[in-house]
């Protein structure tokens, strides 16, 4: 890293041009870290941010025309001979040309986040016969995007860009996994969405007799296993960070960039957000969420019972993590706010039957949730990981309880099906 940044000192935006117009080339250079210097020298005075930013596009996007047009002209036959030279062998190019084709320009944009990627998607673009112009709109639009993106942080990061590069970049690979997940998901659903449709109207037929709102119900379990799954995932992989110490330098990024977004004439504006997430106000939540149940619910006893079981189960759930690990982590006031207004939420979209409100209340309430948690990073109250631990904890334990709910209101609804009959 030493000698590439003696270039940048030295040679400056020739160095950042032809750098990043290589690399889009698929040759092996730190592009990131080029950039992210760069903007370390802007925060010196040595560099000037919007020309940085203009060189930096105008490299990149020389080096995705270079690639587009070897792709294009040279085509499949020469790559899978000689693919292999720049990570595009046999294997690779047939596995990825075929999805590539339909859906390639929506994936420029951000296939510059995604390292590993972003080198080879000028010469699929050119190999799978991408229309030039559809191809620089994405393309050149991500280009000038991600350099913005990375000199615009280590301009914000200043003499700290090289302490965090490292765990950015270890964020943006695993945002990528999670982008070629959902990309491959996609696709499996688009080449085999007659026999889903099919599978799950069949599914669906099957339940018509127990649930009146059969779609409503069903897309609610879907969606909270779904993401109790994710975040239980998301749960393993937060304690592993805790126990080998790899938050710090997530908690000194977070906390030098608050001031730097919410100055002092937020301080005001921060005390509601703070008031949000109070014991009087989580109080008014719950006799809301009981008063909805006893006007609402379908199942009283059960559904009391269950939100009972979320609130003390909850803080004994906090308490015995906070044993465990003996800190502050998670947070024990986010996890509850998270399990308070997150069964809220639930109550309201399962039983309320108003469109608008479906998109209106869990939007505003993660808006609030999100709020709270700014407030108390706003006033160092506690660290960002612990925060962050504590809306993933809280996630767990509420989505598990939830999908406890309707699987026993499933289960009852079936017994009583089957007595009437």
């Amino acid at each position: 890293m030493g000698d590439v940044t003696a270039y940048i000192d030295q040679f400056g935006y020739i160095v950042l041009f032809i750098a990043l117009l290589l690399e889009l080339l698929a040759l092996p250079l730190p592009g990131e870290v080029l950039m992210s210097y760069t903007g370390f020298l802007v925060y010196k005075g040595d560099l000037n941010w919007i020309l940085s930013i203009l060189i930096a596009g105008f490299g990149s996007c020389l080096g995705m025309t270079i690639s587009y047009w070897i792709g294009y002209k040279l085509g499949k036959p020469f790559f899978e001979k000689y693919g292999y030279r720049v990570h595009l062998g046999p294997k690779r190019l047939e596995s990825t040309s075929l999805w590539f084709s339909k859906y390639g320009n929506k994936l420029l944009i951000i296939a510059f986040f995604i390292p590993g990627i972003r080198h080879i998607t000028g010469y699929f673009s050119g190999i799978t016969r991408l229309p030039y112009r559809t191809y620089a709109i994405f393309a050149y639009t991500g280009a000038f995007l991600w350099v913005t993106v990375f000199i615009s942080l280590g301009k914000i990061l200043g003499p700290q860009w090289e302490m965090f590069h490292s765990s950015i970049k270890k964020y943006l690979i695993i945002g990528g996994i999670a982008i070629a997940i959902i990309i491959i998901v996609y696709f499996l659903f688009k080449k085999n969405k007659a026999l889903i449709i099919e599978s799950a109207t069949e599914l669906l037929n099957v339940t018509l007799t127990i649930f009146h709102t059969k779609r409503k119900v069903a897309f609610l379990l879907a969606l909270t296993l779904i993401l109790t799954l994710g975040l239980i995932i998301l749960m393993i992989g937060m304690i592993e960070d805790f126990l080998s110490n790899e938050f710090t330098a997530f908690n000194q990024v977070v906390s030098m960039l608050m001031p730097l977004i919410f100055n002092q004439n937020w301080s005001e504006a921060m005390h509601i957000f703070s008031l949000m997430g109070s014991r009087l106000v989580l109080c008014i939540v719950i006799i809301f969420t009981l008063f909805l149940i006893l006007l609402k619910g379908q199942n009283k006893l059960m559904e009391i019972s269950s939100f009972l079981i979320v609130l003390v189960g909850g803080e004994l759930y906090e308490e015995g993590l906070r044993r465990i690990f003996q800190n502050h982590f998670p947070n024990e006031q986010t996890l509850m706010n998270f399990i308070i207004y997150g069964f809220a939420i639930f109550i309201v979209v399962r039983f309320v039957e108003s469109r608008w409100i479906h998109t209106f209340v869990p939007v505003t309430g993660l808006v609030v949730l999100i709020l709270i948690a700014i407030s108390h990073l706003y006033f160092n109250d506690e660290l960002p990981s612990d925060i962050t631990a504590g809306f993933v904890f809280g996630g767990v334990w509420l989505g598990l309880n939830i999908l406890l709910l309707e699987i026993s209101r499933l289960l009852r609804s079936i017994d009583m099906h089957r007595v009437n009959e």
